[in-house]
Formats: structure tokens, C-alpha cells, sequence
């Protein structure tokens, strides 16, 4: 990612949209609904060795023909991989096999410091307030415990801090783990250069849990518009950033559709985030509108939930040491229909000011025509 407003995003080429209840083809027979069958219940493929997450199919499947809804999960697999293979070259393929690979040899010979978080206990992870809100599963039970400084954007408590602590030290023990054995690591992306994916190292089941059972349920209700009912896969990790780590993080978006970031902890002053307007590829490099401008504050333990597509950058930390969990959430079935529109104003500002501006023009020609043909009337 570059720095200021040059985000460089791969775009494609915007096409016309399409009613809502017809089939989008794949560049084949393969096609996928517009709008999701929200009252099917979707088959478990978790059983199966597949290429991609075992999510990805289950949040597929409701977008599927309806003739293809009730045939056996081996046909639905078949379909919905076709699909899905069509957009990945074998490149692409290949690095996501030695990727395997790599984890696999991780998980063969790192030794856990604290197994007790590799598998999903809520009491002992989050908040009661987050988890009784969870349970409750209402707008209203969430909005109970959020704030919403700016629009799109929710803050709250969510972590216990002893679990904080655990995954804290879980992180040290694998980094001194990786230098002690020269073993390779994986940075989290092209921007950290320090920090660790949780994923590698056997936390990617916990983590699948808590975007499932946790961070979709809020993302149904507040990001429906964006992929939120129908997350289905996650990229997890840490950031570190202070004296000897990342300083600051330049301005970008996420690969996600909606974003889980948590300050862990450590002792540190500076590197709040700053937010400055959503944006979908079109617009991504678009001037920052009045009332766009948000800066946050870290605090150990709190969340704060946004779109990927909302446009932000960490200041730098000028002392002190700090420690994030981030959760980039996506949805494959968003990411594939999303191709075949052209208007995103629901949630991109860009779109949304210039159709507004595009009506307002509207408007005024229409006044001025009926002006022209009331004074030609007169005369």
C-alpha cells in the first residue's frame, strides 16, 4: 500500500447491475443468484479436504441456484468449487498449497505456551457485558454495550485482560520459538514488518470461531450492505509496533470486508488510528469530505469494528510498546457479485455524494426545461 491518498487497489472494469433475480455466470455453465435463499440452511462441509475454507462453501451455498439447493452436498461441493477455482489461477494455487505445507510443519513441531486458547472458551475470553449482548443477539443488545463515534464504526470492551496476557506472551514464545529454530516467519502483510499471523501457528480454528459466533452476528445487523451476513472466511494476526517494532501504518484499506482490530495491551503513548471516509475501488483515492475525520484512541482490551473499505492509517507511536489483534473478516459470495455492479452508494460516500450531485443536476435541468416552456407559453 502506498502512503497518503495513493492507495493502489487492483480495480476491474464496472459493469451495469443486474436485477436481483437472475443468475451471474462464471465464464461457464456455473452461475450464482444475485440475492441469497436468507431461509436455507446451508449444508457442513468442515468433514471434507477441500481447497478453501470449509466456511466458504456453507456461505455459497444460499447463493446458489434454486434448482441446486436440495441435490447432495458431493454436486454442491463440485459446483460451488468450479466456481471458485475459475478465479484462482494455478499460481495462486500452488502458493496456497506450500502455504499448507508451511503451516502444517509449524504445527508439527512448535511447542503451545498456553493451549487453553487454541480452542474457543468464551467465559474466559471476553467481557460479561460483550458476551451477554452475544447471547441476546438484537440490535438493541449490541448497541447496548457500542459506541458509534462515527458512522460505521463501533467501539467496545470485549476482552478479558488475562486472555490479553496469554495471547501477549503466546506471540513472544513463538517469535523466540522462530529465531531459536531459524525457522521462517510469515509476516502479516506488504505494511507490518513485525508482528505474527495467528493462522500459521494453530490459533486458525479459534479465530474462525470468533468471526462465526461472534463478529457476525454484529456484522448481520451493522454491515449487511457489505458481505456482513455472509462472512466466511479470515486472515488473523498481530501487529507490534514502538521502540525497535513498526513505528506508524500508512494510509490504506484492508482485504477484508469488515475489520476486528483490539489493542492487547503494553504500555505506550501515541498510535491512534485515524478514519477518513469509506470507499469502494473507484473512489479509493477521492478527496476527504467534511465530517469524514476520526481519530482513535487504544485502549487495552476494547475493540473497535469498522469496514475494510473505510479508509484509515495508525499515527506513530512515540514511546512505549503496543500490541494488536487485527481480524480482517471477508465474504467470498460479496467479493464474487460485487464484479457485476457498478453503483455502490450505499456504502461507498464517493458514489453516494456523486449520484446525489447527478440528481441534484437532474432536478435543476427539469426546473430550467419547465421555466423554458412556461415563458414560451406566456409569450
Amino acid at each position: 500500500m502506498s502512503q497518503n491518498k495513493n492507495v493502489a487497489l487492483e480495480r476491474s472494469a464496472p459493469q451495469q447491475p443486474r436485477p436481483s433475480n437472475v443468475y451471474v455466470g462464471v465464464g461457464g455453465s456455473d452461475s450464482l443468484c444475485i440475492s441469497p435463499k436468507r431461509d436455507h440452511k446451508s449444508e457442513n462441509y468442515e468433514d471434507l479436504q477441500l481447497e478453501f475454507n470449509p466456511l466458504v462453501f456453507s456461505s455459497l451455498e444460499q447463493y446458489l441456484p434454486p434448482h441446486m439447493l436440495n441435490l447432495s452436498r458431493e454436486v454442491k461441493v463440485q459446483y460451488m468449487r468450479n466456481i471458485l477455482l475459475r478465479y484462482l489461477p494455478e499460481s495462486e494455487r500452488i502458493r496456497i498449497q506450500k502455504h499448507k505445507e508451511y503451516r502444517q510443519k509449524i504445527m508439527l513441531n512448535y511447542p503451545p505456551l498456553h493451549r487453553e486458547i487454541y480452542s474457543m472458551d468464551a467465559e474466559k475470553f471476553f467481557t460479561p457485558s460483550f458476551l451477554r449482548a452475544i447471547k441476546e443477539n438484537t440490535e438493541e443488545s449490541f448497541r447496548s454495550i457500542m459506541t458509534e463515534p462515527c458512522k460505521g464504526i463501533y467501539t467496545f470492551e470485549m476482552l478479558q485482560p488475562r486472555f490479553c496476557e496469554m495471547l501477549v506472551s503466546e506471540v513472544d514464545h513463538f517469535e523466540r520459538w522462530v529465531h531459536a529454530t531459524k525457522f521462517r516467519i510469515m509476516r502479516p502483510n506488504i505494511m507490518n514488518q513485525y508482528g505474527a499471523v495467528l493462522d500459521d501457528f494453530g490459533l486458525e480454528a479459534m479465530l474462525d470461531r470468533l468471526m462465526s459466533d461472534f463478529i457476525r452476528p454484529l456484522s448481520r445487523v451493522f454491515y449487511s450492505e457489505i458481505g456482513g451476513s455472509s462472512l466466511d472466511s479470515h486472515h488473523g494476526f498481530v501487529v507490534e509496533y514502538g521502540i525497535n517494532r513498526d513505528v506508524e501504518l500508512g494510509f490504506h484499506v484492508d482485504d477484508s470486508e469488515v475489520s476486528l482490530n483490539i489493542c492487547l495491551g503494553g504500555e505506550f503513548s501515541g498510535g491512534e488510528l485515524f478514519f477518513r471516509g469509506v470507499r469502494c475501488d473507484e473512489h479509493v483515492n477521492s478527496d476527504i469530505q467534511p465530517g469524514e475525520i476520526f481519530d482513535y484512541y487504544h485502549v487495552p482490551g476494547h475493540a473497535i469494528l469498522h469496514p475494510g473499505r473505510h479508509r484509515h492509517g495508525a499515527r506513530p507511536t512515540t514511546s512505549g510498546n503496543r500490541i494488536n489483534l487485527i481480524l480482517w473478516c471477508r465474504s467470498s459470495a460479496f467479493r464474487e457479485l460485487k464484479k457485476y455492479r457498478r453503483d455502490f452508494s450505499s456504502w461507498c460516500e464517493e458514489c453516494k455524494r456523486k449520484k446525489k450531485e447527478k440528481e441534484r443536476l437532474l432536478v435543476m435541468a427539469t426546473q430550467q426545461e419547465l421555466m423554458k416552456r412556461e415563458m414560451q407559453s406566456a409569450s
